[in-house]
């Protein structure tokens, strides 16, 4: 599967996965012509491979490491494979029996995660949406895509795991982009809906709301695409073709840092409710 130049941290994972078993086969005096005829392959499967234009398989490891003389690096090259692999979604694998399973599939991590911290520069954060203006984004979602509509149905698992804002201790921290708000999905009455509720759950002691003003000399701090961090173990990336999800500690940091920067310049509790109301007048 090709993969998408947006997707950059997982194309260089990969890349990187191609660099060090071209390593092993060079410490082991190969060619890549020879190593093939080991392995039993086309001979041009060993560059595309080092090249990362090709992704090994499991077995492909393992053949590559047992005749370059280096099994004991069989474990942990297949491990940072099934990285690479789970890093990069497509829409299509993830949504292709509908909606509804996608919104489930997520549940078991916002349920054992305790700090979430989101930043949107484009819509606002599923975790403080109404009902009526997920059923909208989902809705457009499906269309766009042409997937099963399932939308209802999947809309419910997502307005269910809401409750986490109100159970246990979860924390949601929630950076937006003033123009989010006024982005009208669903229409004028759907909208206003959601700028109301936001201004409910900003009030809830579970949410931090952050707003960051149009206007403002951004300097470092600048737009970004929409993130959620997942404690400190896991970020994932909305992009127009897919679920990025990053678990390297290094990349969780930069995320981290840059909702921290993002954060500083935010505005909270009076002035964020000015912004919101001044958004609903807008819609007359």
């Amino acid at each position: 599967m090709p993969t998408p130049p947006s997707s950059s941290s997982a194309w260089q994972a990969r890349q990187a996965l191609g660099a060090r078993l071209g390593e092993l086969r060079q410490d082991a005096g190969l060619t890549g012509r020879a190593l093939a005829q080991l392995c039993g392959w086309h001979e041009s499967k060993v560059s595309r491979i080092e090249h990362a234009r090709t992704a090994p398989s499991a077995e492909d490891i393992r053949a590559w490491c047992e005749h370059c003389g280096r099994p004991g690096e069989i474990g942990e090259l297949t491990t940072f494979l099934r990285t690479v692999e789970d890093m990069f979604v497509e829409w299509r694998r993830m949504e292709r029996t509908g909606l509804r399973r996608a919104q489930e599939a997520v549940l078991p991590l916002w349920e054992r995660t305790r700090v979430f911290r989101a930043y949107s520069s484009w819509l606002i954060p599923g975790a403080v949406q109404t009902s009526a203006y997920t059923t909208a984004v989902l809705r457009a979602i499906a269309v766009r895509r042409e997937l099963p509509d399932d939308v209802e149905a999947a809309a419910a698992v997502r307005t269910d795991r809401l409750r986490l804002l109100r159970e246990g201790d979860h924390r949601f921290g929630v950076l937006i982009e003033e123009s989010v708000l006024r982005n009208v999905i669903g229409g004028p009455e759907v909208m206003a809906g959601q700028l109301g509720h936001l201004i409910t759950v900003a009030s809830l002691p579970s949410v931090s709301l952050g707003i960051i003003p149009m206007g403002l000399d951004r300097d470092a701090a600048w737009p970004v695409e929409d993130f959620w961090i997942f404690d400190d173990r896991q970020v994932n990336v909305e992009l127009v073709s897919g679920w990025l999800t990053l678990t390297q500690p290094r990349e969780i940091a930069m995320y981290g840092k840059t909702f921290t920067a993002l954060s500083e310049i935010a505005v909270r509790g009076a002035a964020a409710r000015a912004l919101i109301t001044a958004a609903i007048g807008t819609l007359g």
